[in-house]
């Protein structure tokens, strides 16, 4: 229970870490930087807008003035003055406009694009742990749904806040020039609506972050279910995936609801305040009007202001959905670059050239970070150059744990992974994985053509390469007998292939590596005698000169290592060839003679 628990909460740490706004802002902010030429030009554009709308009002009020104390000088002439003067404006605000709603849009862009670049970088150096504790569904909505709001808040937010600070300023400036006392009244409005609305406003965040997360499991429990089709349709499961998603997705609903609610609640106080600041201006300035406090034309120019006013309080208010959901996006991208690197290139370290292929396990412990489950303890090991040393046991024992160490998907707890004499943590990552071939126990194919697929294994490979790679590996035949050669489009994880197939094509990747490290982890347990055999073949020629483990539980396979090593989860128990190993009449012998009797 206790290691549920504190795997549960290191989960949340990597992924549920919440963030103050503070610190998002200040997170974000470095992502304007090279496109502030752009943000300030369209800062300017807003600032054009903003004093083409302000300047409506004016004209109003001197018309309205003029007309109310010397009639004679309101002409025709001056009315058409003010009116092309008006109708300027209206053209260059038309322009400022279409700049922001384009290149600001734009801008946004660029910037969501930027951070699904960093996104994806960073997790391409995540170790297998984030991603043994990460669902791709959660993983998938953060760097696609969850920075699609990126691109209106980057937009936005700062154009929002300049034009809203511009005109509250301006409004107060001019409305204080024609009643002080009347704007102080007003005025006093704002501080109580925001204090009212900033509470509120927390809620309406915690509801979307509770709606990005559900909505991740979601898109999590969907790929599950049609990526697993076959076994659903196998097992008539059908309606119990149907349940399945059923509860997912009325906890989203739920959840939408709640924040709905909020929504609504924040909604309803922002036009609650609206109607107490229109109440004050026609209570306090009718009163001053009366009491000659107050020209009709300043009177009509002070309630268009505060029109303008509660417009733009009421727009601030009503982008704070928007507000927060680029900051709930922002907030789980940084969930994503914030999970801990943890295999890295170390300071120092260096490329690996030549490879002669000597590995030594000095005291091995190692247990998941996650769970601390304990897989070896002080474990000693040394593969001569060129040694063929195949690994068996019972499942559970860790010998894909143990070949995983080698190309440091995992790092060890304690001792260290000698290659060549050397500590493999002196050896830059990609130089170290180069020098190593995995055929996999679990086969992953590229969406794409079976050529695409063996090519992966070196990219710079010319096709006649590739081809000579099939051969080795016995795919050349099957592969001309597909409808286009190995221009055949495979589908999404090689459906349309057979198991067999799947695994030669991989091994064919290995092939057109032609590393000196081989790692074959259950690489002909898909393929039928005829195959195997021929797989076999071709593996014994590439493994000739070259370091090679062999994690199998097929015995036959691996009956011609130099050496066979038993691991279970009191570490290796037993040692030696084929003979030799059966002679101890020990674990080994029971597993060969169990595979014998299977035949």
């Amino acid at each position: 229970m206790e290691e549920n628990t504190e795997k549960e909460q290191a989960e949340k740490k990597v992924n549920e870490r919440e963030y103050e706004s503070k610190e998002l802002l200040k997170r974000f902010l470095p992502y304007y930087r090279p496109y502030l030429p752009v943000l300030l030009k369209d800062l300017g554009c807003a600032a054009l807008t903003t004093i083409c709308e302000m300047v409506l009002p004016l004209i109003i009020r001197y018309i309205t003035n003029t007309g109310s104390s010397n009639p004679a000088a309101l002409t025709a002439e001056l009315v058409l003055k003010l009116s092309s003067l008006y109708f300027a404006l209206r053209i260059v605000d038309s322009l400022a406009n279409f700049y922001m709603a384009y290149t600001g849009h734009v801008m946004g862009t660029h910037i969501e694009t930027d951070m699904r670049r960093a996104a994806y970088h960073h997790l391409q150096k995540l170790s297998n742990t984030y991603y043994n504790n990460t669902k791709v569904g959660q993983i998938m909505g953060r760097i696609t749904n969850d920075l699609f709001d990126v691109t209106e808040f980057a937009h936005h937010c700062p154009e929002e806040f300049f034009i809203a600070g511009i005109k509250i300023l301006v409004s107060f400036l001019i409305l204080a020039q024609t009643s002080l006392a009347l704007t102080l009244i007003v005025f006093c409005c704002i501080p109580l609506m925001l204090a009212v609305c900033t509470s509120l406003n927390a809620k309406v965040k915690a509801a979307f972050r509770r709606q990005r997360q559900q909505i991740g499991e979601l898109n999590a429990r969907i790929e599950d279910s049609l990526l697993g089709h076959k076994v659903v349709k196998a097992f008539t499961n059908e309606q119990r995936e149907e349940e399945k998603f059923e509860a997912d997705n009325q906890e989203f609903f739920r959840l939408k609801k709640i924040g709905y609610r909020y929504m609504g609640a924040f909604q309803t106080t922002t036009r609650s305040f609206d109607g107490l600041m229109y109440l004050t201006v026609i209570l306090a300035g009718g009163l001053f009007l009366v009491k000659g406090k107050i020209a009709p034309g300043d009177l009509v120019a002070y309630t268009m202001y505060v029109s303008t006013l509660i417009a733009t309080i009421r727009r601030i208010i009503e982008f704070a959905e928007q507000f927060q959901r680029g900051m709930t996006g922002i907030e789980r991208f940084l969930q994503i670059m914030d999970a801990d690197i943890e295999i890295f290139d170390e300071p120092g370290a260096v490329p690996l050239d030549t490879v002669k292929g000597d590995i030594t396990f000095e005291n091995v412990t190692f247990e998941y970070s996650d769970d601390h489950n304990e897989v070896f303890h002080d474990l000693n090991l040394s593969i001569r150059p060129g040694e063929k040393v195949a690994i068996v046991g019972p499942s559970g024992g860790g010998k894909t744990t143990l070949c995983n160490l080698i190309p440091r998907f995992y790092d060890v707890t304690e001792g260290r992974i000698l290659l060549d004499g050397k500590d493999i943590k002196q050896y830059t990552l990609k130089s170290l994985r180069k020098r190593i071939g995995i055929v996999q126990q679990e086969v992953y194919l590229f969406s794409g053509t079976v050529y695409e697929n063996i090519a992966y294994g070196r990219l710079d490979a010319g096709r006649e390469e590739v081809l000579e790679a099939a051969k080795e590996a016995g795919a050349h035949d099957f592969i001309m007998n597909l409808k286009d050669g190995y221009d055949t489009y495979i589908g999404e994880r090689g459906v349309k292939l057979s198991g067999g197939q799947k695994q030669r094509i991989s091994i064919a990747r290995v092939f057109l590596k032609n590393p000196p490290i081989i790692i074959l982890d259950e690489a002909t347990s898909a393929l039928d005698n005829e195959s195997e055999y021929a797989v076999a073949e071709s593996l014994g020629r590439l493994s000739e000169g070259r370091t090679t483990l062999t994690i199998a539980h097929r015995l036959s396979s691996i009956r011609s290592s130099d050496r066979i090593l038993v691991l279970t989860e009191n570490g290796i128990v037993e040692e030696g060839n084929h003979e030799e190993l059966l002679k101890l009449e020990g674990i080994y012998h029971r597993l060969y003679h169990m595979a014998e009797k299977i035949k």
